[in-house]
């Protein structure tokens, strides 16, 4: 194995005071099978690159006998080993989740939120692990969330593999082969267009992410002490970035447990049939999750962890493939 660049190597170790699976709760910082930012190798170790404000880094994090050991390469070594608590969730509230599922659980106010809590907390007990972490890296998370945008997984994540094959650098350290770093926004801002003709992305998503490069640094304000609304405020201001983009790019960055993907494709559907046994749109998902407000997305999450799926009938979102245009 090749070892590129380690400068800044180091280690923490931490211990969680509640249960944590290490697994669930870093996946939704995967992009597909075969992401080069992320790899779980067989030993069970989570890698992952980042572009830290120090430089790109290398980080490994592994979990034995409830303690979490945490290995990082490459000038953001540091950074990361710091903010290793934030990215498994440490300031997660799931205790002020559980209180709240006791008291709706409990209302004899209204049954259909007692009973709808209970499912609720039905599934969370089967995930006890389950943390919502944040990167505080606001544009690494928001390129991705803009090639899904509008499309089905597949097709963004064969984008996403492509550009940072293309322009993304070696990942520091040991890590897996073919593991790569993000490239940072200046480097976003050169692509051509015909490279983004050919990773799959059409001009409305590359002009949305060249734009977003260009204004990174008050991106990266917003991930850390700033209230989640107003993060929300700060994204949308940009052309290109709606509610689902800007909801996508907090509950990752941000660790937002409130920032439900409004705008999804498919997830109105799977709400609205775990929880009423009925297809729903939106506007009915979010009334639906409104009891559990503070935690929306924390509940789904939940929801999509049962699998819980309505009948497959009707029109499917079609994979496109814009380099064939």
């Amino acid at each position: 194995m090749t070892v590129i660049g380690v400068v800044g190597a180091g280690e923490r170790r931490w211990r969680p005071s509640a249960p944590l699976d290490l697994a669930l709760t870093l996946s939704p910082h995967r992009r597909g099978g075969g992401d080069p930012a992320w790899r779980r190798t067989p030993d069970g170790a989570v890698w992952r690159t980042s572009r830290t404000p120090d430089g790109p880094a290398t980080l490994r994090v592994t979990e034995n006998g409830g303690e979490v050991r945490g290995q990082a390469w490459g000038p953001g070594a540091g950074w990361l080993l710091e903010q290793l608590p934030a990215l498994l969730g440490a300031d997660d509230d799931v205790d002020g989740f559980a209180r709240l599922l006791s008291g709706l659980a409990g209302s004899r106010s209204d049954p259909a939120t007692a009973r709808t809590a209970a499912f609720v907390a039905g599934i969370a007990a089967r995930s006890p692990g389950l943390r919502i972490g944040r990167t505080l890296r606001v544009f690494e998370a928001l390129v991705p969330a803009v090639l899904e945008q509008k499309v089905v997984g597949r097709e963004a994540w064969r984008a996403w593999k492509w550009l940072l094959r293309t322009y993304g650098e070696p990942a520091p350290g040991p890590a897996p082969s073919g593991m790569l770093v993000t490239p940072p926004p200046e480097v976003w801002m050169r692509v051509p267009s015909w490279d983004w003709h050919r990773a799959g992305a059409e001009a409305v998503r590359a002009r949305t992410i060249v734009n977003a490069a260009r204004h990174a640094d008050k991106l990266e304000a917003t991930g850390g002490g700033v209230r989640s609304a107003e993060a929300d405020r700060l994204l949308r201001a940009l052309p290109g970035i709606g509610v689902w983009t800007s909801a996508e790019v907090r509950q990752r960055a941000h660790g937002d447990p409130d920032a439900p993907s409004v705008g999804d494709y498919h997830l109105p559907s799977i709400v609205g049939w775990a929880l009423t046994g009925r297809k729903t749109d939106d506007a009915g998902m979010l009334e639906l999750l409104e009891p559990f407000r503070g935690h929306r997305h924390r509940v789904v999450r939940l929801i999509e962890l049962t699998g819980m799926r309505p009948p497959a009938r009707g029109p499917r979102m079609p994979a496109r493939d814009y380099r064939s245009f």
